[in-house]
């Protein structure tokens, strides 16, 4: 039910740099209560209008530190993410979203620490892809979301 609200509805907007757009981003909410260690989070399952988005075009904005991406998180092995802590995620996408309201499908992946798995070990490895279910904690399901474009610019 949590995963309804996962993402802040005003928060999606195109991002742009030195005048020209590069990509977009939208707040997130992390879905477990206890909250995560940062490396644990895996990044996340998102489709835009029918569009994929892997993780490699991802990067995660948390705790006052720049965006990295989730190779560089999964170094950060004492750095928490508190639940009550909003996360901006950007994504490089040049020209960014089209103005109006676009259809997301989202899924959050954290690798969740509740003692010893079998697959602990290879995904620690090698990380499930979002949006496969695998990892994918307390968010099993890949939510829909339409979302209306924030005209206010970042970056």
């Amino acid at each position: 039910m949590f995963e309804k609200f996962l993402i802040r509805e005003d928060s999606l907007c195109n991002e742009t740099r030195d005048g020209e757009v590069v990509g977009f981003s939208l707040a997130v909410r992390n879905a477990n209560y206890r909250g995560v260690f940062l490396s644990l989070h895996n990044g996340y399952f998102l489709e835009i209008d029918g569009v994929d988005y892997p993780r490699s075009v991802q990067s995660f904005e948390i705790n006052g530190v720049p965006p990295r991406s989730f190779e560089e998180i999964r170094t950060a092995v004492w750095e928490h993410w508190d639940y009550d802590d909003e996360g901006i995620l950007h994504v490089a996408c040049p020209g960014g979203l089209g103005a109006g309201a676009h259809v997301i499908r989202f899924q959050q992946s954290v690798l969740a620490a509740y003692g010893y798995r079998p697959t602990d070990e290879d995904w620690v490895r090698d990380p499930p892809r979002p949006g496969t279910g695998a990892g994918s904690d307390k968010a099993p399901e890949i939510v829909t979301y339409t979302i209306e474009l924030n005209a206010a610019e970042t970056l």
